[in-house]
């Protein structure tokens, strides 16, 4: 018998377009799941923010203080006499290199960026990659010069959650 291929193609075309169409929805309702996700665990880092910089101001403060203490009874000890102003100067320069508002505000630099990017439709997984990258960098450097231990248990939480939102992006366009 002459094969109606035709007749077969119609009736498989209706298959596969309903396939693409149902493939193509679970496609965005998964993706808006994982910016649901996504979002959430990067308010949890812009969270943390705020608190790092109220005791990054706190442990300059004791730093500087210990610093100028310790600079103190070193004079004392060998005798030696400077200025005043230079004493407290000096406490200054090096309880300033502890400061990490630099990092902070390229941190809240990159959460807008991160928004900014969701809001695109172009493919944003690398883009989105690279960002993370950049927040670990920051992160990184705000743990390096913490004295505190409470600064270290928010960097540590921060690059847990910036693991977290980096295995969800693994998953995006």
């Amino acid at each position: 018998p002459e094969e109606d291929t035709e007749g077969d193609w119609n009736d498989l075309r209706t298959v596969l377009n309903d396939a693409v169409d149902a493939f193509l929805a679970m496609r965005e309702a998964e993706g808006a799941r994982l910016c649901e996700d996504i979002c959430a665990k990067k308010a949890a880092l812009e969270a943390c923010v705020p608190q790092i910089e109220a005791l990054s101001r706190e442990d300059t403060v004791n730093y500087a203080a210990k610093l100028e203490a310790r600079l103190r009874q070193v004079l004392e000890d060998h005798e030696l006499h400077i200025e005043e102003s230079r004493i407290l100067t000096e406490c200054a320069i090096f309880a300033d290199k502890v400061a990490v508002d630099e990092e902070t505000v390229r941190l809240r630099s990159h959460f807008k960026a991160f928004d900014e990017m969701l809001l695109s439709e172009e493919p944003i997984g690398r883009k989105l990659d690279f960002l993370i990258q950049e927040m670990n960098r920051e992160t990184n450097t705000i743990g390096s010069k913490c004295c505190s231990s409470d600064i270290a248990r928010h960097v540590v939480d921060i690059k847990c959650e910036l693991e977290k939102i980096r295995e969800q992006i693994q998953n995006i366009e």
